[in-house]
């Protein structure tokens, strides 16, 4: 399960940073949570490669919980920090932070672990290098 939220700060390198669009809502006006969870995804390839040297998959996401909604026009950052690193595997806390309409303070959206594993150009899991 996912650690604590910090509310005060976000934990990690920044990864990923996007604005939110109108084509990524809901019926509700807000953006779909799919979406959020996709940007969060991509930050976190960027960092599993990084640390990796090789491509890398999604093998994993737990501990997701959403705190607030997403709006139009918010800016979105993502942070990755390294948790732990296995043979094969990187397992990363992903913070999402939104600033509303990328004027206010940023404040916490979401977290979660996701894990990744290497993997060579025929989609075999290799050994993190590090």
């Amino acid at each position: 399960m996912a650690e604590p939220v910090n509310c005060e700060q976000p934990e990690g390198e920044l990864v990923i940073r996007t604005i939110a669009m109108p084509a990524d809502t809901n019926f509700n006006g807000d953006i779909f949570g799919g979406w959020l969870i996709s940007q969060m995804d991509l930050g976190g390839i960027v960092a599993a490669r990084a640390i990796s040297k090789s491509r890398a998959t999604t093998v994993a996401i737990d501990g997701m919980k959403f705190r607030r909604p997403v709006k139009v026009g918010d800016t979105i950052c993502c942070y990755a920090k390294l948790v732990k690193v296995g043979n094969t595997s990187m397992t990363f806390k992903i913070m999402a932070w939104a600033n509303e309409s990328g004027i206010t303070d940023r404040k916490c959206v979401t977290e979660a672990l996701f894990t990744y594993v290497a993997i060579d150009e025929k989609g075999m899991p290799i050994p993190v290098y590090r």
